[in-house]
């Protein structure tokens, strides 16, 4: 018995550090602004990640509606390492008549559209 512990323990061991474990480590919205431009809205996001590189790096964020539709989003191009936090503007977003408050939804590469949103009520 002794032995076949010890054998499986051999076996699983080197798997364990084989790699580190994943840690979640999503894009942070610090602060969202708006304003309206006619029948549209151009959006300010400030986004907080721990940019790594290439690899890992806040790449966009998504205005949706309260129901889950994405009513714009704004891609982001390459890693911040050196410029955190970071706000980025995207204009042109429509907003249905009517809405007092939208979502904001930050994206990784790592992570992908992050679970959690961050309401923000539109100035009107």
């Amino acid at each position: 018995m002794i032995r076949s512990t010890l054998a499986a323990l051999m076996i699983a061991l080197p798997a364990l550090f084989a790699s580190p474990p994943a840690f979640a480590d999503p894009a942070a919205v610090v602060k969202v602004s708006a304003k309206p431009d006619g029948d549209t809205w151009t959006f300010s996001v400030t986004l907080r990640h721990a940019d790594k590189g290439w690899d890992d790096y806040a790449d966009g964020w998504r205005v949706e509606s309260a129901g889950g539709k994405v009513l714009g989003d704004r891609p982001l191009a390459h890693p911040h390492e050196n410029e955190q936090p970071f706000t980025r503007a995207q204009s042109g977003i429509r907003i249905p008549e009517g809405t007092t408050q939208v979502l904001i939804r930050a994206r990784t590469t790592v992570e992908g559209w992050a679970k959690g949103t961050t309401p923000f009520n539109l100035p009107r």
